[in-house]
């Protein structure tokens, strides 16, 4: 990543991606200022960034201030702001009003889309979300002790086509299959809550979750991330068998998550995707 001049911005959202990523950037001896979504990012980043600022949903002008008082000219997305809260909670300010009347759709795309052209028309680029974290992308290959069994693998493979099919969309990352059939689609209910409706439509029979990336040439926003959390919930479901996408996966406190993972039996794989 090199010196910079200028320091780092990071927008946190909620769970442990944004706290990782300014952990990673005090060991790497980098200034980050961070900008915390009050409803969503948690109080312990004050305690590890170099400067923290804290904005409302759609304070789209407050964000822009921020950088420039801190001379931010380069700024990243880390953590999670629920698709729900984007679309029926955001209050926005008169810069947010201004673009939201001048797009098409309020997807994540369209939305986040957006707000990338405004940062740059004011001198900052979003840039990778993973930037700081890029040894927590998940490796290739089987991840837990236990690989797919030969039915997984047939759910998995069919799992894929779909999640692929929907990459084109923008609607969610996730699917969850049982015997070569989708049962659940994710969309702005998030990937635990459809795994929650998915197990109350198959009566006890297993599920697969499989999780995608969108497969966009960027890793600006929205990556896929994967927890102890995502483990404790496919327990819960009935969901033996989780694919995710390598290099395009954030895998949050690995260690835990597949001692979990192995403890339930869950089979984990990461494979390859091309690029779009």
């Amino acid at each position: 990543m090199g010196t910079v001049a200028h320091p780092y911005g990071l927008i946190a959202g909620n769970g442990r991606f944004p706290v990782l990523a300014l952990e990673a950037a005090k060991r790497a001896g980098l200034e980050v200022v961070a900008i915390g979504i009050q409803e969503e990012a948690s109080q312990e980043i004050e305690t590890l960034a170099a400067r923290c600022h804290w904005i409302s949903l759609g304070a789209l002008s407050k964000l822009i201030d921020i950088c420039h008082r801190e001379s931010i000219q380069q700024i990243m997305m880390c953590g999670q702001v629920k698709h729900a809260k984007l679309f029926s909670s955001i209050v926005p300010d008169w810069r947010l009003v201004k673009l939201l009347a001048s797009i098409d759709t309020r997807d994540t795309d369209g939305l986040i889309g957006a707000v990338r052209k405004v940062l740059a028309d004011e001198g900052i680029e979003l840039v990778d979300s993973t930037l700081l974290l890029k040894d927590l992308l998940a490796p290739a290959g089987v991840l837990t002790r236990r690989k797919p069994s030969e039915e997984e693998q047939r759910d998995i493979d069919y799992g894929r086509r779909i999640a692929a099919g929907l990459s084109q969309h923008d609607v969610g990352q996730s699917v969850a299959i049982a015997e070569r059939a989708c049962v659940a689609v994710e969309a702005m209910e998030g990937t635990d809550a459809m795994l929650r409706r998915a197990a109350s439509l198959v009566e006890g029979k297993p599920l697969r979750l499989v999780k995608g990336s969108r497969r966009r040439k960027h890793m600006l926003y929205d990556v896929p991330v994967i927890g102890p959390q995502t483990i404790a919930v496919m327990r819960e479901t009935c969901t033996t068998a989780l694919a995710i996408d390598a290099g395009r996966t954030l895998l949050i406190d690995r260690a835990e998550l597949l001692r979990q993972a192995d403890a339930a039996s869950i089979a984990m794989v990461a494979t390859e995707v091309t690029e779009p």
